[in-house]
């Protein structure tokens, strides 16, 4: 089952497909949402951030590659998964897809599993704080499908909001994110937090982690790191 809180936005205007998919893609435990042409998609996006984007190669008002142009151009939208939906399979318009940043490509007609597949492989690529495997970081272990994370193998009680902090985290090493990263990242649409409230967080969590809180990181001026250093 993918995590409840994912969401893939189709972006096609075929009604037969959209239910199609939406059906497939339910059923896998996403939540989905739809719209039909570029312009309504560009204004989704203002609004809601998804985890993947299905996008149609032919659409109303202009073609899918023109908005994934846009989508590529755009540091907001640069790293979001998108998959080419399309009934185009010449070898060049594949080749012109991916050149302008598609992720994976899959050409109608298709099984819904193979879709499912191909999604949930994107996602572990390109979003591994979203993957179900088991993450470690020295004496620290998290386990999403059961949603434990222990401590020199002693299990710790941690808040709902400090396991998603420390998901993302742990899921991307030794990189530092600003607070305005990580409320993107782990709560999605912030229009309603503050920057403060990653400190609260942090706080929370390095005192859930105990004798592994030294493993959360303040890069002064920047944000927040997980290290082993």
């Amino acid at each position: 089952m993918a995590t409840a809180a994912q969401t893939i936005l189709i972006v096609e205007d075929e009604m037969a497909i959209v239910e199609l998919v939406s059906f497939a893609l339910k059923t896998a435990g996403w939540e989905v949402d739809a719209v039909h042409t570029t312009a309504d998609a560009w204004e989704y996006l203002q609004h809601k951030r998804p985890h993947l984007i299905l996008l149609d190669w032919m659409l109303p008002d202009q073609s899918g590659l023109r908005l994934l142009s846009r989508l590529r151009g755009d540091r907001n939208f640069s790293t979001m998964p998108v998959i080419m939906l399309t009934a185009k399979s010449m070898e060049e318009d594949k080749v012109a897809g991916l050149d302008q940043g598609a992720d994976d490509y899959i050409t109608k007609p298709f099984s819904p599993r193979e879709l499912t597949a191909r999604i949930k492989a994107l996602i572990r690529r390109k979003t591994p704080e979203h993957a179900e495997v088991a993450m470690s970081a020295g004496p620290l272990s998290l386990d999403p499908v059961s949603c434990r994370v222990s401590v020199n193998e002693q299990q710790i009680e941690i808040g709902h909001a400090e396991f998603k902090l420390l998901k993302f985290l742990i899921a991307h090493p030794e990189r530092v994110f600003s607070r305005g990263q990580l409320l993107d990242k782990v709560w999605g649409d912030h229009a309603v937090l503050e920057e403060r409230t990653v400190d609260v967080h942090i706080l929370r969590l390095r005192k859930a982690l105990g004798t592994a809180e030294s493993l959360i990181q303040t890069v002064r001026s920047v944000g927040y790191m997980l290290s082993e250093k």
